[in-house]
């Protein structure tokens, strides 16, 4: 009960929601573009700035990991960029009561530990090996669509706890981005604390 307390504290502590319609991260997709044209991303909110990779002008599930003006920061390879949001579309069916988005998933390094929910429960692993936790509560922060969310799965190999906050998150390794941080506590004969990013990129 006091964990479950202290990861739902968690989740109302931060800065008051948004009065937008979308909280970031969240997902869009790509509208308003030729069907022979693209989409491009560039190194900066700037539209003379470089391209650095281009959109479909198909393409959706596109993860906004922050704003700036009316421009989105994506991730494009190991770096990131920015796209104009006039030609994106948001979706209103990222960020549900009680659940996660499909393409949810969270890591980190030092050491080196990926967490992904999956239909049978929740997958931990590290370079140690794989843990399944069979079963998985999601709570949410009661906020209308805010990404805050508490993990809580138990199996076999003892019990684990996460919490997710929409921050500004980076890997470590690359010039990535991610909206999403996560503390992790993995208990067993002991318990350990993880530190990292998460995002709910869709696999295509």
């Amino acid at each position: 009960m006091f964990k479950r307390l202290m990861f739902c504290a968690l989740l109302a502590a931060g800065p008051a929601a948004a009065t937008r319609e979308y909280m970031l991260p969240t997902l869009f997709d790509v509208e308003g573009v030729a069907a022979d044209d693209v989409l491009n991303i560039r190194a900066r909110p700037d539209a003379s700035a470089e391209i650095i990779g281009t959109f479909a002008p198909d393409a959706t599930g596109i993860e906004i990991v922050a704003s700036e003006g009316n421009w989105g920061q994506v991730n494009t390879g190991e770096s990131a960029g920015w796209v104009s949001m006039r030609y994106l579309r948001y979706r209103t069916d990222v960020w549900t009561e009680g659940a996660l988005p499909d393409g949810f998933r969270c890591g980190g390094t030092e050491p080196f530990w990926s967490l992904e929910p999956r239909d049978e429960g929740l997958i931990w692993w590290t370079p140690e090996g794989e843990t399944m936790f069979d079963t998985l509560e999601v709570l949410d922060s009661g906020v209308f669509r805010s990404p805050r969310r508490a993990l809580m799965g138990s199996g076999e190999g003892g019990e684990i706890w996460a919490s997710v906050t929409d921050k500004q998150c980076s890997d470590g390794m690359s010039d990535r981005r991610y909206g999403l941080e996560a503390s992790v506590i993995l208990q067993g004969e002991t318990s350990q604390l993880y530190t990292g990013c998460c995002q709910i990129t869709p696999a295509n």
